[in-house]
């Protein structure tokens, strides 16, 4: 084993990428139903970090790959963390992770008292048992010690490993209801005219009773298929196509499908084009330069593995695939206009994306008073995450687009949470295990109890209290205590989509910028 960690300490390349494989290898091993999945990479860190210390990575690694997820996961979700602000689920949900993870910090300040160790120690412990590196940064700047980490290493596994473990707890417990999202790409129906009794109905008229989800494509008229615009009249013996997700169409009740108007593509036909020109991206619908001599329409758009209803509205993004509806002689003209290049799945402005980066570290670097505890920062961590939270709102501003495809953002958050946790496994390793052996366990146990705190307050109150649903309480949960590793779990436990939109609402605020804010509070307060 020496000779091992000698090798391995003389060649830290080879060692961050076999915790890499291996940790990746050991995610996939499943027992009773459970496995760590990209947690693993974390674990395999600590063990490979305890037999060669010496491998650990330049802290600048971690941190660059904590900043690349944190800025891919504010791009992604910015609107739907902003929408969440104001809407009554959001606000139940923000408002239910700020209780969890400020019983948390109380907790954190408690078992200092009771378990003897310093308040700079308990910061370190809050961040690592909520898994936040940014808050991290925050406590050793703020307390000019290096404490916090040693705390932080100790409390961090658990924090990964205790809520995953409670979630698969809670699910036998509470045995919840989960029903998981069937497909999501758009479906689609035939109306007859006739039978719907719609015979002299605008298509104006009818767009109004179709469910949210489902859009009118084209009508099929004698022996023709056309295109519609809000004032075609409907006549007797119309057959109408009805395109939209799964279970707008569902809700519709309609015949089997004999793909009269699908089948026939004399007079109208369908190409998809990938979205790459890039003055095309960040625009809404509506505002595409489509040719005015052809009648075209866009049937739908899909988006990495997902269709999308098309709206006039909906921002295009880089990799986008739009499905045009077009007489057959003109469908060659949509590549041009469009770009149709595979490559913009993984292509974005490398301009925007470094402005936006360096933008949010000197936001981060930006003090923010608070009243009776004074200055703190955001930090680089903070900084990013609220700006790209900004700019993933905005989409685009002016000549920038700040966007990025769903392939490409998909690669970076992946990308850089994985060197975060091998590098932080690495240089974890050594003090995790020496802590312990020098009988560092009362740091241990807080960090138990605050994890327990926190994920039980938000899973059992929001449960019994709010009435709120398993899975939407899986993705606040997996927000207020942080670690992508943890999401993923949760998207195992409850595939309905739901996690993910929980986490987005509570990950960048409750979930990182609170947390910074509270540990400079909780030394602020020692302080005094």
């Amino acid at each position: 084993m020496q000779g091992i960690g000698a090798f391995l300490d003389s060649q830290p390349f080879i060692a961050l990428f076999l915790v890499v494989g291996l940790g990746y290898a050991l995610g996939r091993v499943t027992v009773a139903g459970f496995s760590l999945g990209i947690g693993a990479v974390l674990f395999v860190g600590l063990a490979v970090g305890a037999i060669a210390p010496k491998a650990s990575p330049p802290g600048l690694l971690s941190s660059i790959g904590l900043i690349l997820f944190l800025y891919g996961t504010g791009i992604q979700y910015g609107r739907t963390f902003f929408k969440g602000l104001v809407s009554s689920y959001g606000l139940r949900a923000n408002l239910l992770a700020a209780v969890a993870v400020l019983a948390g910090s109380a907790a954190a300040m408690l078992c200092a008292r009771w378990l003897d160790f310093s308040i700079a120690s308990a910061t370190g412990m809050f961040a690592g048992s909520l898994t936040s590196t940014a808050s991290l940064q925050a406590a050793i700047t703020t307390s000019g010690s290096d404490m916090p980490a040693v705390a932080y290493a100790i409390a961090y596994p658990f924090g990964v490993f205790g809520p995953i473990l409670l979630f698969f707890l809670t699910h036998k417990l509470l045995r919840p209801k989960v029903e998981a999202v069937g497909s999501q790409h758009l479906q689609t129906g035939e109306v007859s005219v006739d039978e719907a009794g719609l015979i002299g109905v605008t298509i104006s008229e009818v767009r109004k009773r179709l469910p949210s989800g489902a859009a009118i494509t084209m009508l099929r008229r004698g022996s023709s298929n056309r295109l519609v615009d809000r004032d075609t009249v409907l006549q007797a013996g119309d057959l109408l196509l009805v395109s939209g997700q799964p279970a707008a169409i569902r809700s519709l009740e309609l015949p089997p499908n004999h793909g009269d108007i699908r089948s026939d593509r004399h007079d109208l036909d369908l190409v998809l084009v990938h979205v790459s020109r890039e003055a095309l991206v960040g625009k809404r619908l509506d505002q595409l330069p489509l040719p005015q001599d052809v009648p075209c329409r866009i049937m739908q758009v899909r988006r990495g593995d997902v269709d999308l209803v098309p709206t006039a509205d909906l921002v295009i993004e880089y990799g986008d695939q739009l499905g045009v509806v077009a007489p057959p002689e003109h469908l060659d003209k949509f590549s041009k206009i469009f770009g149709d290049s595979v490559n913009a799945e993984a292509q974005f402005s490398f301009m925007s994306f470094g402005l936006g980066m360096a933008a949010g570290g000197l936001l981060g670097l930006v003090p923010i008073p608070i009243p009776g505890v004074g200055v703190v920062h955001l930090g680089a961590a903070g900084g990013v995450i609220f700006t790209a939270l900004v700019l993933g709102y905005l989409r685009r501003l002016g000549p920038f687009d700040w966007t990025l495809p769903q392939a490409a953002n998909t690669i970076l958050r992946n990308f850089g949470l994985t060197l975060f946790l091998a590098g932080v496994g690495l240089a974890s390793g050594e003090p995790f295990v020496r802590s312990i052996a020098q009988d560092e366990l009362p740091l241990l146990l807080a960090g138990v109890i605050q994890v327990l705190v926190v994920v039980l307050i938000v899973i059992f109150g929001g449960w019994f209290v709010l009435r709120m649903k398993y899975d939407d309480l899986l993705g606040i949960a997996s927000g207020a205590t942080g670690n992508p590793a943890i999401l993923a779990y949760a998207n195992q436990l409850c595939p309905t989509g739901r996690p993910n939109t929980g986490y987005a609402m509570i990950f960048p605020g409750v979930g990182t910028i609170l947390k910074i804010v509270l540990v400079q509070v909780m030394l602020g307060s020692d302080a005094g």
